[in-house]
């Protein structure tokens, strides 16, 4: 989508108002859940499948919640794979039944809801007169930051440095400096785009597929950032008055940006944030870029969650009422009542009930993923063997989704 959202934490668990068995964390039955006798179960089988291949090489880490049980998942993840891949909705949906039980995160559409998507656009491996804007690869000075190896002094907000070959490690050059040519002549350029609007946008989407001269198609996937924190530069606009918060979409900025070629270079600059790619080779055209599982993204099916609380891989069931009405002869979504899977994340996804969910690649994709941004209601899919307990923080803790934090910009 193109939606920097609204941050949202410390929201405490509730007990919903399908439970059926007075358990302590309000969990019940999948089959009580809103929709779900009528959802499309068998594709979320495939794509929880896909997780299961990814866990079978790194287990999964549990989530600040606690609520999933690593080891229950992965035997889980044992009995879906002696399965049929090809489940029908009946089978697929049984089987859910039969291994989850459902957990509800808080109160009716208390979680948030946006969407994002794989661009296509035009590129070239080599820079012309037509696409001159480089998207790079990951340099190899680049390091990521911990407790253990931070230097005292620099900045706590970087993530990730400079490391010099004496072992010095610096701040690693942002976005103007990139822009200003930092990097040209290292041999990073992994494609070029034809301007830095649409090379900006790719790399708030984290991934891109990019149609060459000769027909053919060249994807690119995220492979880390320079460190900076994440600036919404929609929030810019809006302070200037340059676009009216009702008015604030994706294609609303990507428009502005490209009708104002003077100022657009400082609007962009005010995110030091910048994303590096990599080359992704193999991939099912079908299918989505790799998400932070490492397993390809299923259009519809994917959901980015705040890792720090959740297990990846994990099943979890939205509901949603989102727009349907069509847009440039795109329809919208309209009512969600969907199981997905929890199987990327993003910087800008923050909180127990904060979801992105993937719509897919190409540009009618990007319409629909550029209107999400509704309230949600979320509810967890936890192995029926789990023992774990959350820590519920108390109600008082529950912080309010602001309407809008400039919702078109969700970075990876």
């Amino acid at each position: 989508m193109l939606s920097y959202a609204a941050f949202v934490s410390g929201m405490a668990l509730a007990q919903p108002a399908a439970a059926d068995d007075g358990g302590a964390h309000g969990r019940f039955r999948p089959a009580a859940l809103d929709g779900w006798s009528h959802d499309r179960q068998s594709e979320a089988f495939k794509a929880f499948l896909r997780s299961c291949t990814a866990m079978e090489e790194m287990p999964p880490a549990p989530g600040g919640l606690g609520l999933v049980d690593p080891a229950a998942l992965a035997a889980v993840c044992r009995a879906a794979s002696a399965l049929p891949r090809d489940l029908g909705d009946a089978a697929a949906r049984r089987f859910f039944e039969r291994h989850f039980e459902a957990v509800a995160l808080g109160p009716r559409d208390a979680g948030f809801l946006t969407g994002y998507f794989e661009p296509e656009i035009e590129g070239s491996r080599h820079p012309t007169a037509r696409f001159g804007v480089p998207l790079y690869g990951l340099p190899p000075d680049l390091v990521s930051l911990d407790g253990t190896n931070r230097p005292p002094g620099l900045d706590i907000a970087l993530t990730a440095a400079r490391r010099a070959p004496d072992g010095e490690v610096s701040p690693y050059p942002d976005r103007a400096a990139i822009m200003a040519g930092a990097l040209a002549g290292r041999g990073l350029e992994l494609a070029y785009v034809a301007s830095p609007v649409e090379a900006f946008f790719a790399q708030v989407q984290g991934s891109v597929r990019i149609r060459l001269p000769d027909g053919e198609v060249l994807r690119l996937g995220y492979a880390g950032r320079n460190g900076y924190p994440y600036t919404a530069i929609g929030r810019i606009l809006l302070a200037r008055g340059a676009i009216s918060r009702d008015e604030m979409t994706a294609d609303r900025l990507k428009a502005w940006l490209e009708s104002h070629p003077a100022e657009a270079p400082a609007i962009l600059a005010a995110n030091r944030s910048f994303v590096f790619f990599r080359v992704i080779e193999g991939m099912e055209p079908g299918l989505g870029p790799l998400g932070t599982l490492e397993v390809p993204l299923t259009p519809g099916r994917s959901l980015a969650v705040d890792a720090s609380l959740h297990t990846l891989g994990m099943p979890v069931w939205i509901d949603a009422h989102t727009p349907s009405t069509p847009v440039n002869g795109i329809p919208g979504l309209g009512e969600v009542h969907r199981l997905v899977v929890a199987q990327d994340t993003g910087s800008a996804i923050k909180g127990p009930e904060r979801g992105d969910l993937y719509i897919g690649s190409g540009e009618a994709a990007g319409v629909i993923a550029g209107r999400l941004r509704h309230a949600m209601t979320m509810t967890l899919l936890i192995p029926r063997v789990s023992t774990a307990h959350p820590a519920a923080p108390p109600r008082s803790d529950r912080s309010p989704i602001p309407a809008m934090d400039v919702s078109v910009e969700t970075q990876r």
